[in-house]
């Protein structure tokens, strides 16, 4: 009989992404794979083209600031679990390997009052609320940067780097070019705000557009209703609320990106090598680990780095323009990484925690 795996993980593709990545492998390697995540959240909806048993149950969102949904969110949570123990009860799974974000909390936890093993992923430099809560019942905790083994028990930790999905690396620019409608004799600049999209970098990067088009051909993926229709017929500025299939071939024609500074958007710049400027969520608005990790990228000189309250459209016309301008150097620094990827390293824990 086949051994059986459930992932779980959501809320922003930074959760989901990197299961994602390892489904083929496990696949390969003989697992049955199931999916818990929310009701209907993006991991939902990302985990349908997988053709993947999902299983959805309630959730609530643990926040460090005063909100009424403080007082409802706890039972919602203990629903999930109560939801999450009766599909585990039911599929009997050998191990659950979760990506974080709220919804995994009362997966693992279920997992953990059943004895099945739980192997977790922590890819921000510092572990998020979600996964603390995680980490003591967890078999396994696996990291993307040397520096979070010293917030994690270290008996349990293994630093693996972040999984990062294959196709990425095997884009074609000149299908992109042809989805954009753009031509190869001006270089072409991705503009990314994570899975959800930042209405800070969007409007920068708009009130920027007369003069970085003089320059770039512009690829803007903005965000769910952050469209702006008034641009739609802007020459050399292309929009997107959110590209899934095409994301491998624009990745390719992007000569320089600028990004946000989520842990899988970055390990996937670096994997990519592609000269970067990142814009991390302000501490005012995150619990700071966007800076963090953005921080730790410039300092290996694989980044360049903006503050979120210092960004002015006259800023990022500047520091686009020095980062192409020396975009070979991030590449070289990129190309000495020793970041390996971490799917096989991954895979052999949960090999070995089967069995």
């Amino acid at each position: 009989m086949s051994k059986k795996i459930v992932l779980t993980g959501g809320g922003t593709a930074g959760h989901i992404t990197p299961n994602i990545a390892l489904l083929p492998e496990l696949e390969k390697a003989g697992y049955e794979v199931f999916y818990i995540g929310s009701y209907d959240g993006m991991e939902k909806r990302l985990m349908a083209d997988y053709h993947i048993p999902y299983y959805g149950i309630a959730t609530g969102k643990f926040r460090r600031y005063f909100d009424l949904k403080n007082f409802s969110d706890p039972f919602r949570v203990l629903k999930g679990f109560s939801e999450a123990r009766k599909i585990l009860k039911e599929l009997q799974p050998d191990v659950v390997f979760s990506k974080g974000g709220f919804v995994s909390v009362p997966v693992v936890r279920a997992a953990a009052s059943l004895k099945i093993p739980c192997v977790i992923h922590e890819s921000d430099m510092t572990p998020g609320l979600a996964n603390k809560l995680c980490i003591p019942v967890a078999r396994k905790v696996c990291c993307n940067f040397p520096e979070t083994l010293k917030s994690l028990p270290a008996e349990k930790s293994i630093l693996t780097g972040s999984p990062i999905r294959e196709e990425l690396l095997h884009g074609n620019k000149e299908a992109a070019r042809k989805l954009c409608g753009f031509h190869s004799d001006k270089p072409v600049l991705m503009i990314i705000g994570g899975s959800l999209g930042s209405a800070v970098i969007n409007q920068s990067v708009r009130e920027a557009l007369p003069k970085l088009l003089d320059d770039f051909q512009i690829v803007h993926i903005c965000g769910k209703d952050k469209i702006d229709n008034l641009l739609l017929k802007t020459p050399g500025y292309k929009q997107f609320e959110y590209v899934k299939d095409d994301l491998k071939d624009i990745f390719a024609m992007a000569d320089i990106v600028v990004s946000r500074a989520g842990a899988n958007a970055i390990c996937e710049l670096l994997a990519l090598k592609k000269p970067n400027l990142l814009i991390p969520l302000s501490a005012g608005a995150s619990r700071g680990d966007q800076i963090l990790n953005a921080r730790s990228f410039e300092a290996q000189g694989f980044s360049m780095v903006i503050d979120e309250d210092y960004l002015s459209p006259g800023l990022l016309i500047e520091k686009v323009h020095a980062l192409y301008c020396s975009r070979q150097t991030y590449i070289d620094a990129m190309g000495k990484s020793r970041q390996t990827n971490a799917i096989p390293s991954i895979l052999e824990i949960i090999n070995e925690i089967t069995g």
